[in-house]
């Protein structure tokens, strides 16, 4: 009886763990479709954004402004590592850890002096036992990142950058491309590229069109500029966020479902095992027992 009650405690177990895997499934689920509206809703207005500030410095003529200036040769990086606060994604943080580590490495070669910002538990937890140490970290980004919380997060790298504290801003996270497909990427956020337009699947700097815009400026250029341009990196800086969070609940419920569906398997195979313990028994008892009625003859 021994093995038959291990059996069925093994079993016992993996049912209350295929109920906590599936329940997971379907939060993750409800939340994706709610992060996916959400970053749908945003796309259109960061495209049309992005593409107007390109115009605009584009016609601008030789009109420039701090947000524009490219350096020959950089020397002050900053990059912030987006990751989530919970685990049970699968290989969501790693594949932008791994991202994350290959441009550090690659900064330093370069002789690039790098600041970390980090947001979200995995990633602090990881480089902190990479004993790699932080300028700043981030825990109040969730599922549902709002505008005002990365508004005042792109107002300090614009204040970095604008003073030369930094010469670049890089973000690693999560591109999310469609439900199937999302990719980590380390994405150059300032200075914004001029003239670039943004692509509509990824809202990546895309190569311009040769097409020629004329504007008239009231009442002046620089001051547009100095409106559109910042209004624009902020956006992106947010779309940043939001691919992010839609893409950890997609790889959430993709493995979930994947624990949901091993869980049943396992239930079916030590089901089996109980089956063929528990007919072994009983054949044994039964042995017994014609043993001892043919002993009293």
């Amino acid at each position: 009886m021994a093995k038959t009650r291990e059996l069925v405690g093994r079993r016992k177990a993996i049912r209350n763990i295929r109920k906590i895997t599936r329940t997971m499934e379907l939060i993750a689920t409800a939340r994706f479709k709610k992060a996916l509206d959400r970053a749908q809703e945003a796309e259109a207005y960061t495209r049309k954004i992005a593409e107007l500030a390109s115009d605009l410095a584009s016609a601008g003529g030789e009109i420039t402004h701090p947000l524009l200036a490219v350096h020959d040769k950089v020397g002050k990086s900053l990059l912030l590592v987006i990751a989530s606060n919970r685990g049970l994604c699968g290989g969501y943080n790693a594949g932008i850890l791994r991202e994350a580590n290959t441009r550090l490495r690659s900064n330093r070669e370069q002789g690039v002096q790098t600041r970390l910002e980090l947001s979200g538990k995995r990633s602090i937890s990881y480089f902190r036992f990479q004993r790699v140490a932080a300028d700043a970290t981030y825990i109040h980004f969730e599922d549902k990142p709002r505008f005002d919380e990365v508004e005042a997060l792109a107002n300090h790298f614009l204040e970095l950058f604008t003073t030369g504290a930094i010469e670049r801003l890089e973000v690693a996270y999560m591109r999310f491309l469609s439900p199937a497909r999302q990719t980590a990427v380390v994405e150059t956020l300032l200075p914004l590229a001029k003239p670039t337009h943004i692509d509509s699947k990824n809202t990546a700097p895309a190569k311009a069109n040769n097409r020629v815009v004329e504007y008239e400026y009231i009442p002046d250029a620089v001051e547009i500029l100095g409106q559109v341009l910042p209004a624009s990196f902020k956006q992106r800086l947010f779309k940043c966020f939001l691919d992010a969070a839609v893409s950890e609940q997609i790889a959430r419920r993709v493995t979930m479902k994947a624990a949901t569906e091993n869980a049943d398997s396992m239930i079916k195979l030590i089901s089996r095992q109980y089956n063929r313990a528990r007919q072994a028994q009983i054949t044994k008892e039964i042995s017994e027992v014609i043993g001892g009625a043919a002993a009293l003859q």
